[in-house]
């Protein structure tokens, strides 16, 4: 029930039930008063913890601002920046969030605590200035009245008279008074609806605002966290292959710690105590020493683990002689004695044990160093980018494409081991290579078929990628632009050899099928890099840094998959130069595969009749009178006649392969025309007999580098671009050209004067492209039928 009315024409009866219905309001407005007051007091410490709360969000915000990810490695992948950047995001939210809370907070004392302070003053204190007011006209007018009726009627009349009109004005008086406070209290009672009601709607509009303010937030936020989501769970897969590798790694260090030492610029290394002499007496101390063979430096660096660093300065000297120490000569174990060309006196060293010791001695007499360089942990076997192993992997993609290309976890659920083996001992049959069925039997699983394909990758000598070029294609991936990575990998790939590119692209564009339906096989693009990751692209030695950069081999096979038709059908936009390829082959000596501009063209060349032949070689021969003895031509002449044999199947066509002379000097000049960095082109050469008619000294050599060399000098007025294809010409147009005296003399009269033979054909087996418009472009498979216009 509410409260009752209250009627003004009660006021003038002030009757009992009127004053217990005035007792009534002024208890609720004494409620009300007191309730103002109380929230006015929570609204306050609100406000304040609010204010707290802002500041330790702030203080939250500004630390994740200021922590910086350190990652493993020389850079970073995409995911683990975005996971690194993370931080800075998060602080940049709450930040935002908490400039939006400071200004509801702002507005909170304007909005909630000023209007409740200001209707508690205003309002109930002017109703309780009423009451008092009401309360002292009600005493004033009782007192009035008693003492009004309490005059003796024997009064005179003037007098009670008097006194009437003096009551009349005091009862009048005190009705306006009850009737003001009756007016007044009604209105408190009716304002406090709005007036007390009113502030909390602001106040609560506020949070509203402040709350939507982080809805926006977090709709803008939501992209970067499904990304990074993304992100978290690639990292997550990746850690947990790269800890399995890792804790392997640990396992076989603990087995065997000799076999898996990481590659070292020094001979030997380690530490050793050395005996340092004192005023009385002498002292032992630790340095991690280093010796490097080539220029018998030893370097002493004393180094305590215990101390926690470095006692002293590093200290080099240049080795002289190194004797063992005997037994009874010293009262110290696995002793042995430095004589420095450097340094008077003898350097006393210790080493940790009797193995170690023996270790020392042998890499300071110059005997080899016993430390393994890293071996493939698989075993090489049959393996070999042969037609059998082309073979073998056709059969493995024909069947999975055929039988189990929508198989869930392709590739990544592995086969029984014995069951694989028994496949690979099959495939890798002669007699079973051999035979142009592409189909494998159907009893053998999907899960048995990828395993096979991917062990026998694994068998491989070496890395489909090449060992040479993994860390090229490592640094490739961490390219900031992902155009500057396809545009490096995509060059990297077209140095490859030929037989491994092959292989490459053939199981790329098996993969891109895979991605294709990975809707069905789960096997996204993502998932196929850390499959095939370490696989093609494992490194020469395997050390926690190697591991660490399982994730950037992962991205190199993602782009190979997401780019196959770009990278492999297409020739790259840049080619390398002269420099970078000699370069690239002074770093790798054991193999030189050739880049996209190194390539050779397949010639095919016509069949001249005897007649021509021994005309050009009398010709030759004449041409040479005056740089060569007599003895030389007689040379020339015996050596002429032995041409190579000529036959093949078309009586035409003659295919050469591209060979590379054996005569080429091991460490040819960058300048040199027979250097390695030049293109290497097939030309017919006739088999030279072990006589010392091949010796360096021989005239045929000096003849054959003239005609080089002038070839060379001819070639090298023509663009760079164009210049493999017009080489390629002059090596198997030059030394059968009848008029050959002409050619070095008057190149222009030459090729004139003999317009009426004919050219041998030549076809390019890769295109290449002009820089300029005054050079050639042309397409692999081009024929030359003519030497002047194909050039």
């Amino acid at each position: 029930m509410g409260l009752p009315a209250l009627e003004f024409s009660d006021c003038c009866l002030d009757s009992p039930h009127f004053r217990e219905t005035l007792k009534s309001h002024e208890a609720e407005l004494d409620k009300t008063n007191k309730f103002i007051k109380e929230l006015i007091k929570d609204g306050k410490s609100l406000i304040s913890a609010l204010r707290n709360l802002s500041l330790a969000k702030r203080k939250f915000a500004d630390s994740l601002n200021e922590f910086k990810f350190q990652c493993i490695g020389d850079a970073e992948t995409d995911d683990e920046m975005c996971i690194a950047r993370s931080l800075q995001e998060f602080a940049t939210v709450l930040r935002n969030l908490e400039d939006e809370r400071i200004r509801m907070i702002e507005n909170a004392s304007e909005v909630l605590i000023t209007p409740l302070e200001k209707f508690r003053k205003e309002q109930i204190g002017a109703a309780k200035e009423a009451k008092k007011k009401y309360d002292k006209e009600t005493e004033k007018y009782c007192g009035i009245l008693e003492k009004h009726l309490n005059l003796s009627s024997k009064k005179k009349e003037s007098q009670l008279q008097e006194a009437d009109s003096q009551v009349d004005l005091v009862r009048q008086h005190f009705y306006e008074v009850s009737l003001e406070y009756v007016f007044k209290v009604q209105e408190v009672q009716e304002r406090k609806m709005f007036e007390f009601v009113e502030p909390l709607l602001a106040f609560l509009q506020g949070l509203f605002t402040f709350y939507h303010h982080g809805y926006e937030l977090a709709k803008d936020f939501s992209d970067f966290k499904t990304e990074l989501t993304i992100s978290i769970q690639n990292t997550r897969n990746r850690f947990e292959g790269t800890r399995s590798e890792v804790e392997s790694l640990m396992k076989k260090m603990k087995e065997n710690p000799l076999e898996h030492k990481t590659i070292s610029p020094y001979t030997m290394e380690g530490y050793l105590y050395v005996q340092e002499k004192r005023h009385f007496g002498t002292s032992w101390v630790k340095h991690y020493c280093t010796y490097q063979r080539d220029s018998k430096q030893i370097t002493m660096v004393p180094f305590d683990q215990k101390s926690g660093g470095k006692g002293g300065e590093d200290e080099s000297v240049t080795l002289k002689s190194c004797t063992r120490r005997k037994t009874d000569s010293i009262e110290k174990r696995f002793c042995f004695d430095v004589e420095a060309v450097d340094r008077p006196g003898v350097i006393t060293m210790q080493a940790l044990s009797e193995e170690d010791r023996r270790l020392w001695m042998e890499a300071m007499d110059g005997r080899e160093p016993v430390y393994n360089s890293n071996k493939d942990s698989q075993s090489e076997g049959t393996a070999q980018l042969d037609s059998i192993g082309f073979s073998i992997i056709r059969k493995c993609i024909h069947a999975v494409e055929t039988r189990g290309i929508n198989e869930q976890g392709l590739y990544r659920i592995v086969g029984v081991n014995s069951r694989v083996q028994k496949l690979l001992s099959v495939l890798m049959d002669p007699k079973t290579a051999s035979e142009t069925e592409t189909d494998i039997c159907a009893e053998w699983e999907i899960k048995t078929i990828t395993s096979a394909l991917k062990t026998y990758l694994r068998m491989l000598p070496g890395p489909l990628m090449m060992y040479q070029f993994q860390r090229s294609f490592i640094k490739a991936a961490k390219l900031e632009n992902q155009e500057s990575r396809v545009s490096e990998i995509h060059s990297l790939v077209h140095r490859l050899p030929e037989k491994n590119r092959q292989m490459l692209q053939l199981l790329m564009n098996h993969l891109a099928n895979v991605a294709n339906n990975h809707k069905q096989n789960l096997m996204t693009v993502a998932n196929l890099g850390v499959v095939f990751g370490p696989t093609l692209l494992r490194p020469q030695e395997e050390t926690v840094a190697a591991i660490m950069d399982i994730k950037f081999q992962n991205i190199v096979i993602e782009i190979l998959i997401e780019n196959h038709e770009k990278i492999f059908n297409t020739v790259p936009d840049t080619p390398l130069t002269n420099a970078q390829l000699h370069l690239s082959r002074k770093k790798s000596n054991d193999s030189k595969p050739p880049s996209c501009s190194e390539r050779p063209l397949t010639l095919f060349h016509a069949m001249q009749s005897a007649e021509k032949q021994e005309q050009r070689n009398s010709i030759i021969n004449s041409s040479l009178e005056s740089v060569v003895s007599s003895n030389a031509n007689s040379i020339l002449n015996s050596s002429s006649s032995l041409q190579p044999n000529m036959n093949s199947s078309d009586p035409d066509l003659d295919v050469l392969k591209p060979t590379r002379p054996n005569s080429l000097p091991p460490n040819p000049s960058p300048t040199s025309p027979l250097s390695p960095s030049w293109p290497m082109f097939s030309a017919p050469s006739s088999p030279m007999p072990t006589s010392s008619t091949s010796s360096d000294s021989s005239p045929i050599r000096s003849v054959a580098g003239f005609v080089w060399f002038s070839v060379a000098a001819v070639a090298l007025s023509l663009a760079w671009s164009s210049l493999h294809a017009v080489f390629s010409l002059l090596v198997n147009f030059v030394p059968r050209h009848p008029n050959l005296h002409l050619l070095f003399d008057r190149p222009e009269e030459a090729v004139r004067e003999d317009s009426s033979t004919p050219f041998r054909k030549a076809k390019a087996l890769y295109a290449c492209k002009a820089e300029h418009d005054s050079e050639l472009s042309f397409t692999a498979g081009t024929v030359f039928d003519n030497g002047e216009s194909g050039i």
